[in-house]
């Protein structure tokens, strides 16, 4: 018998015993919730546990052998974070450090710190990788199949609740496009997602194909200290709004001087997502206005001379593609120092000696880095299973942007496109909860987003940027209305995760099985 999307069936209709917890063989570990992946979002996961839901077990999961998460797979020079540390930094541990835009050392530094200062680095199982999760109604929880590191085999874990903090990208492999004579050039070519450790670049010609954040972060980093290339292109197809910051916030280091450290932190956090917010709506709703201010911005970074029509001055609209960050104007100096080129053109083919474009330039080459982006994925190599029928992503509904429709007991984190990332995944995590909190106060076990028929599909996400586009067939879509729609707006995600009512139509939620095999509490 199916129950109605929004019925409520509470343990104190059918049963007078408690919360069903599932009998475990004695090898299997169980957990009230488990988390998979031990970066940002997943120690965010583990902190909100213990001082949210005390009492509950968790054990986190992390396909390799340290947390970190993209701050400890990513390795290429001047790697760093594209949002401030003071949004990107979790809400309950304040970012002390004097740069805003950090690097990432420093960010993976960070995370450590505050797993071991919660305990939370205790639950974390390193070289697991989840390969497949299964649901049963009937037994009200998940079976996770793991494969382990260093010849440990395949393992399983139980839970009560799954809960995904691996991004939506794929750690095994980057995005190159099939470029034509690869195989012909005779020096080396890297894609920043797999940077070999201590490759040497001295006195060498390099070329960095791709205008995103990476490119636009290893230009200049390739140029700094003892082992700077002698040259540095930044090759792009098409130019990308780039916008120079200070790398320091000057208002915060004075606050933090004059206030307690969470105090000063709090003020700065809202300024600065006060600030992110206004600059997002600008570029949203006055679009000219704000490509004239980041024109401007390039034209006294660069000089009058500069073409900036050519390389500076995209065919899109602010924001529908990620603004890139230069802190401290660095890829601009690079540029008007000429230690730097950049060239907007396409690739004819590689040859042995560099890349021939289509204009008939060639750029000689003795290291070739494609930044060429990263494949977006959801849950890479995994197998989901509800009852037994696999779970297809793209036929599926995000619910406030962190469950999916017809998926029991599991939530996702999945934070911002157009703001820090950790905003979204701490705030989600709240929500997380406060629905494990309320199911337990009534009795339910089980909790299924249900999408009404009559909504319609859109886009998740509704950036032009490439990676994005070549992804979107894979991807969950989101709905055209509430709580199907992601707003992309951290006030209204505020009011809506951490103080919204739980009692959603949307949600189907279940009491426990009376025994194991019955799929319905009331039988």
């Amino acid at each position: 018998m199916t129950i109605p999307a929004g019925h409520r069936v509470s343990l104190s209709d059918v049963t007078d015993q408690p919360v069903f917890t599932p009998p475990m063989s004695s090898n299997v570990p169980h957990v009230d919730v488990l988390i998979v992946g031990a970066g940002l979002s997943g120690i965010s996961a583990a902190w909100h546990l213990q001082h949210e839901c005390p009492g509950r077990s968790y054990a986190i999961l992390e396909a390799r052998e340290q947390m970190g998460g993209t701050w400890d797979l990513f390795r290429y020079p001047g790697i760093r974070s594209d949002s401030d540390m003071y949004t990107l930094g979790y809400r309950f541990r304040p970012w002390r450090a004097a740069k805003a835009i950090a690097d990432g050392p420093s960010i993976k530094a960070y995370i450590e710190e505050t797993a071991r200062e919660h305990g939370i680095d205790r639950h974390i199982r390193f070289g697991h990788r989840m390969v497949q999760a299964s649901w049963s109604s009937a037994d009200a929880r998940w079976t996770v199949d793991v494969e382990t590191t260093g010849g440990g085999g395949r393992r399983q874990f139980t839970c009560a609740f799954l809960y995904s903090c691996t991004g939506y990208y794929d750690y095994a492999q980057g995005y190159t496009p099939d470029f034509p004579g690869r195989e012909r050039f005779r020096g080396r070519i890297v894609h920043p997602q797999h940077w070999p450790e201590r490759l040497d670049y001295r006195g060498q010609c390099v070329v960095v194909i791709g205008s995103g954040a990476t490119a636009v972060t290893l230009v200049p980093a390739m140029l700094d200290g003892d082992g700077a290339a002698a040259h540095v292109t930044m090759l792009q197809r098409s130019p990308t709004y780039i916008a120079a910051l200070p790398s320091e916030d000057a208002l915060a280091n004075v606050l933090r001087k004059v206030l307690p450290p969470r105090v000063a932190y709090g003020l700065t956090r809202w300024k600065n997502i006060a600030r992110s917010m206004f600059y997002y709506y600008i570029a949203r709703t006055r679009p000219d206005t704000f490509k004239k201010a980041l024109r401007t911005e390039a034209r006294a970074q660069l000089g009058p001379d500069f073409p900036l029509d050519t390389h500076f001055t995209p065919r899109y609209n602010p924001w529908d593609e990620r603004l890139c960050m230069a802190p401290d104007g660095d890829l601009f100096r690079v540029l008007r120092e000429q230690r730097a080129t950049i060239v907007t053109d396409r690739i004819a083919h590689f040859d042995e000696t560099g890349i021939q474009l289509e204009s008939g330039t060639h750029l000689d080459a003795d290291l070739i880095v494609t930044a060429t982006g990263l494949r977006m994925s959801v849950l890479t190599g995994v197998t989901l299973t509800v009852d037994g029928n696999e779970i297809d992503f793209a036929r599926e509904l995000l619910y406030k942007g962190m469950m999916l429709s017809n998926v029991p007991n599991m939530a996702a984190s999945v934070g911002y496109t157009n703001a820090s990332w950790t905003l979204k995944s701490d705030l989600i995590a709240q929500h997380v909860c406060r629905l494990l909190d309320h199911m337990r106060t009534h009795g339910y076990a089980q909790v299924t987003p249900r999408r009404d028929p009559s909504m319609r599909e859109t886009p998740v996400f509704d950036f032009t940027s490439g990676y994005v586009q070549r992804a979107q067939p894979r991807l969950p879509k989101q709905g055209d209305r509430a709580p199907w729609r992601l707003y992309q707006n951290y006030l209204k995600d505020l009011v809506m995760l951490r103080h919204g009512p739980l009692d959603d139509p949307a949600l189907e939620f279940r009491g426990a099985p009376s025994h194991p095999g019955d799929a319905r509490s009331g039988r």
